[in-house]
């Protein structure tokens, strides 16, 4: 393990599958230069489905392996890891930095005319106690709509961002925002924003949609200090390398790039 802190010249970032690609895109812009390693925990992918025990196995997992390659700082590109995981992640490595992505509540709330608001998130992001927190604190009295939205991260992983099937599902989820008359809306997953035309259209027009993911890169600039070397871009996965490729490319545009399998394979306790 790689204990020399001048030797932590990488960003680490993760998320349960390609929800943190939103996150990456963020970082590359703002900064350039950086040296960044994406992991996307594939093998395990949706988290929202999973316990909150097997979310914080597998992102203590992630992380261990993310500084074991040189990271001095760990943006968690994932609601539900975040939700979950962070506080555990904070106190098993004190010393280290880390971002973590939490719907905009606060932000939400100062742009809301009517104060409805809608947070459309996965399950285990809808249900947890770091949720209701954040939504006590920072809420003002306002009304949140959470609407948990099982299903969505699979189609997104799979590729499928434009399908009937998607669509219906889409609509069927928004449907409670509707009925609330919610003004504004967050898109408490990374993955959400890759279909963020969908929502709007089931949402309608008149219903401003709130992302994170800029807000978590200029966070992690703020903490980042440039190191020496050249910039870099390396990207691991858990799951099919060959998969991820293809997704990449056929997804985000990004043309070829290396995609490696990851070691950090610990099954969830």
């Amino acid at each position: 393990m790689q204990t020399d802190s001048s030797s932590r010249r990488e960003i680490g970032v993760f998320d349960s599958g390609v929800g943190g690609f939103t996150v990456l895109r963020e970082l590359r812009a703002l900064l350039p230069t950086a040296r960044l390693r994406y992991l996307a925990d594939a093998a395990y992918a949706p988290y929202g489905s999973r316990s909150p025990e097997d979310i914080r196995a597998r992102s203590l997992a992630i992380t261990e392996h993310l500084i074991d390659r040189g990271a001095g700082l760990i943006v968690i590109a994932c609601n539900t890891a975040t939700a979950h995981a962070i506080d555990a992640l904070r106190e098993r490595w004190p010393a280290l930095p880390f971002v973590g992505t939490e719907p905009g509540i606060k932000p939400a709330v100062a742009m809301s005319r009517n104060g409805r608001i809608g947070l459309l998130a996965t399950p285990a992001t809808a249900s947890s106690a770091r949720l209701r927190a954040l939504i006590a604190r920072h809420a003002g009295g306002r009304e949140v709509v959470v609407q948990g939205c099982p299903g969505i991260v699979d189609h997104i992983e799979a590729g499928d961002v434009d399908s009937t099937e998607l669509r219906l599902l889409v609509e069927h989820h928004c449907a409670a925002l509707r009925t609330a008359g919610v003004d504004t809306a967050l898109l408490g997953c990374t993955h959400y924003p890759l279909i963020e035309p969908l929502w709007q259209a089931a949402l309608g027009a008149d219903v401003k949609l709130l992302r994170i993911e800029t807000a978590v890169a200029r966070r992690a600039a703020e903490l980042w200090t440039p190191t020496p070397g050249q910039p870099s871009l390396e990207i691991e996965t858990s799951g099919d390398p060959a998969a991820l490729q293809a997704w990449i490319a056929r997804v985000l545009g990004w043309g070829e790039l290396d995609v490696r399998a990851c070691c950090a394979r610990k099954e969830p306790a």
